[in-house]
């Protein structure tokens, strides 16, 4: 694979097979081990990184179109496949961005050879994971992460961690088929998501050295890649959102209820809403491949438009969600039929971290009279 259009056929082809064995997945603490294979064989683990080193190019601003849908069409095969594996991009992107050229390429290597990267950030405060320094560069870390999604499976999470003195956040890779972190699968009983083994994971005495650090201290809350990396997760929301679409359409059709005006007006109303939850996509891809990213301004209208992007998927989702469940009924929300799984993955997923604050952020920046043309 060496192009991003092959990435986004790759993965069209392979939704619908994700979407056939998601059921069997769906339970509390099981990992899609099989589909993260399928995934491998398709490329696909490989495609956020350059052709030079076996990827699609999907890590470049100008393919951020791609990468979007690329993950729509993963979230739509699979909530919690998209989960993890957005992650796993997330992971891969950083790295190239932060990392030095020796770690950039040992961890492509490592992605070439199927294992898997993540993204755990977050912690409660009180037990948040903390780098004490030791002799010679190295450190031992203390506290765990919450929410370590594909824990057990992720061979190279990217970590944050609080520096000593105060010194800041530094990101880190753990090689945690080498080192594992001690996991609580107790912690992970979600309403939905369930086969995305988000355990917690303590990390206390594992020791670092200065080759597993990534960047600078706090490189990893820099704008406009932390808060704009948003639309990736909408992205797989709205893949989601697209499956509970063609479900509905697919089980009305098959009871004959296509003449009912009701129906046919719920559904002129979620095909409207998922060509929305597309174009939002496509803007976000346009701000996140603007010339002028790189400052200040340039930045902090691709934050903001990010913020509106995910906000409105997530609008677009609910309303989807309440419209499918009035088109289908109670017969509808019954197993094996998938309703009942698409609606506990896509309104857990759609709890994403401080959506009040991305909300008042768009606020701020429209009254400060800035724009958004990209």
């Amino acid at each position: 694979m060496a192009s991003p259009a092959q990435a986004e056929a790759a993965a069209a082809k392979l939704a619908p097979r994700l979407f056939a064995q998601a059921g069997e997945t769906d339970v509390v603490g099981a990992f899609p081990t099989r589909e993260f294979d399928w995934l491998r064989a398709a490329g696909l683990l490989t495609a956020g990184l350059p052709a030079r080193l076996g990827g699609a190019e999907l890590h470049t601003p100008a393919a951020t179109h791609s990468l979007l849908k690329v993950l729509q069409h993963i979230g739509r095969g699979n909530l919690a496949v998209g989960r993890v594996f957005e992650g796993h991009l997330n992971a891969l992107q950083l790295i190239q961005q932060l990392g030095n050229a020796a770690q950039v390429a040992r961890y492509a290597a490592d992605a070439r050879a199927g294992r898997l990267f993540g993204v755990w950030n977050t912690e409660i405060p009180s037990e948040g994971v903390h780098l004490e320094a030791l002799p010679n560069g190295r450190y031992r870390l203390r506290g765990a992460k919450t929410f370590a999604s594909g824990a057990g499976h992720v061979a190279r999470p990217l970590i944050t961690g609080a520096l000593p003195d105060g010194q800041g956040w530094q990101l880190f890779v753990l090689p945690a088929d080498a080192r594992p972190p001690v996991l609580d699968s107790s912690f992970w009983r979600p309403l939905g998501m369930r086969a995305s083994a988000s355990f917690r994971a303590d990390l206390t005495g594992l020791e670092l050295g200065p080759e597993d650090l990534i960047g600078p201290p706090n490189a990893y809350y820099r704008q406009p890649a932390f808060s704009g990396g948003a639309i990736r997760f909408a992205a797989v929301q709205l893949g989601g959102a697209e499956a509970v679409f063609e479900e509905t359409r697919g089980f009305l059709r098959s009871l004959g209820r296509t003449d009912d005006p009701y129906q046919r007006q719920r559904l002129g109303e979620m095909a409207i809403a998922l060509e929305s939850g597309r174009q939002w996509l496509r803007g976000a891809a346009d701000h996140a491949a603007r010339p002028d990213a790189a400052t200040d301004e340039g930045a902090e209208a691709t934050v903001a438009y990010a913020n509106m992007t995910r906000t409105a998927i997530e609008n677009i989702s609910l309303d989807m969600l309440q419209k499918a469940e009035r088109c289908v009924g109670a017969r509808g929300l019954l197993q094996p039929l998938p309703f009942e799984r698409l609606h506990r993955d896509l309104t857990h997923y759609l709890r994403q971290p401080a959506p009040d604050g991305a909300l008042a952020d768009v606020g701020r920046f429209v009254l400060d009279g800035k724009h958004f043309e990209a």
